[in-house]
């Protein structure tokens, strides 16, 4: 049976590798996969999901405004799929993840979302905001904070390291602008919570 399955936690726990390693698993046994990642996204080169540890594959790319059902449709139409990936889910829009869901719905094929969950303010990204609420499975991929306790937050630093508590919430950065901390040390960050009345 076809889920929609998000896959979510902070900076750093190793979502695409996780990604990978499960796209590897149904070739690996002769099924097809279809990547996806966001056009945007183009640290690594223009459709490619790569995991820190160094595991790169090329993917299609979703762009802002396109239906997703019909690219799957369109996929599935070339030949058989066993499973659609789609990596940094957190930049889809609630339309688009209503899309996906109509996928495993209609065309009864399973996708699994991989993404942040939360941006540099503690607030929920759009798609990861309309994942939450449609997901037939929720899994959390974790990762730790430099205290030892699970990291649920991140920070966005400058190039001097320092914290940011404004701006866009979508700015493409790694290592080198986010940093995965617990509850207690992000609100120590950027001075207590900033959604305090």
């Amino acid at each position: 049976m076809a889920k929609l399955y998000f896959h979510y936690s902070t900076m750093n726990a190793g979502k695409s590798t996780l990604l990978l390693q499960a796209s590897y698993n149904y070739r690996e046994r002769g099924m097809d996969t279809y990547l996806l990642t966001a056009q945007f996204d183009d640290r690594a080169g223009g459709g490619q999901i790569t995991s820190r540890i160094g595991i790169t594959e090329t993917a299609h790319t979703f762009a802002s405004g396109e239906d997703l059902f019909d690219k799957v449709a369109k996929r599935l139409a070339l030949g058989n799929v066993a499973c659609v990936f789609v990596d940094e889910a957190q930049f889809l829009e609630k339309q688009q993840v209503w899309q996906l869901a109509r996928a495993v719905d209609d065309l009864k094929v399973p996708i699994m979302c991989y993404g942040l969950r939360v941006d540099f303010r503690g607030e929920l990204f759009p798609g990861s905001a309309a994942l939450l609420a449609l997901a037939d499975e929720m899994r959390e991929a974790r990762t730790i904070c430099h205290c030892g306790k699970k990291a649920t937050m991140v920070v966005r630093q400058d190039d001097q390291g320092r914290v940011q508590s404004d701006g866009a919430q979508v700015q493409i950065g790694g290592n080198e602008t986010y940093l995965s901390l617990c509850r207690r040390h992000w609100r120590e960050a950027i001075g207590e919570c900033p959604h305090q009345d």
